[in-house]
């Protein structure tokens, strides 16, 4: 092996190491909270035969008759039934939407996570990241999880991820540092602890976290939500589409935990990329300036004066 390509290959595997990616489980990911289905065999389908005078015709007939149409938005389930089933279950989610609850603040709520010992990534985390911005904005972001800058300033979207999300956001007119509750925007994460090497956090991770960021939404009651990546979108709006499928269109959120829902309105919410995924994958950018147009459009039209 050439030594180029060696280390090329150690570079890869050092960095997947460094994103949690430590073990080799499987080649496709297994919802593992579903009852185990054996699928049905594919049955082959024999393409249909067209003479050269009928071909055209015959092609548009035949694929319009086996179409179809996908569901509308209002007939899909609010809840996907892996999170709802799951939802519940442990004692410390209990402790958690107790907690929630009880909170009438923000300060109560940052309070209240600080001393929720039910999550392990208490332990292994530096700092609380818990929120920053304006609490008075009209919009408000929500991605996963601290990472390593974030946990060690105890601050979210620092670093390289944050600057890039601070450009994103000057584009369209929103700073995090501004007054004026129309240009501002408060941003939080799901977990307020780094999950260690920046993994994707757990299902489990996600549970006893959900009352937290909800009752932190409603506290915050903005105009507007912008979900940043797949974990916060799946989670938060109760879909387990992934976030190219969720983007690019308009969801009504409304909490997931079932104890909080009637307290507040359906918040119209737009999903698109985290910053760290458009560093790895720079050509993505033209989709979230495409979503910040949207989102932009919408603001204009709804927010501003």
């Amino acid at each position: 092996m050439e030594a180029s390509t060696h280390k090329q290959i150690m570079t890869a595997l050092q960095w997947y190491s460094d994103q949690g990616a430590d073990v080799c489980i499987l080649d496709e990911v297994v919802n593992r909270f579903l009852p185990d289905i054996v699928p049905e065999p594919i049955k082959h389908q024999e393409r249909p035969l067209y003479d050269n005078a009928s071909k055209q015709s015959g092609m548009r007939d035949h694929y319009q008759q086996n179409v179809v149409e996908k569901p509308r938005y209002e007939e899909r389930a609010p809840i996907t039934p892996s999170i709802q089933t799951f939802l519940g279950k442990s004692d410390a989610y209990e402790e958690s939407l107790r907690l929630a609850q009880q909170a009438s603040t923000l300060e109560e709520l940052r309070q209240a996570v600080a001393e929720f010992d039910g999550i392990a990534l208490k332990k292994t985390a530096s700092n609380l990241v818990f929120a920053v911005g304006n609490p008075k904005a009209q919009i408000m972001l929500v991605s996963e999880a601290p990472g390593a800058d974030e946990d060690r300033s105890g601050t979210p979207f620092v670093g390289v991820s944050g600057k890039l999300l601070d450009k994103i956001l000057a584009c369209i007119g929103l700073d995090r540092m501004q007054d004026d509750p129309q240009k501002s925007i408060y941003i939080s994460n799901i977990l307020n602890w780094r999950p260690p090497g920046n993994r994707t956090p757990s299902p489990a991770e996600i549970e006893v976290s959900l009352p937290f960021i909800e009752r932190h939404i409603q506290l915050v009651n903005p105009e507007v939500l912008i979900l940043c990546g797949g974990v916060a979108a799946k989670a938060l709006l109760g879909q387990e589409q992934s976030i190219s499928r969720l983007r690019n269109s308009w969801h009504d959120y409304v909490p997931q935990t079932r104890e909080l829902r009637g307290l507040s309105a359906a918040i119209p919410t737009i999903a698109t990329y985290h910053p760290s995924y458009l560093l790895r994958t720079p050509a993505q950018k033209k989709l979230v300036w495409a979503d910040m147009l949207m989102f932009e459009s919408y603001r204009r039209a709804n927010l501003l004066e």
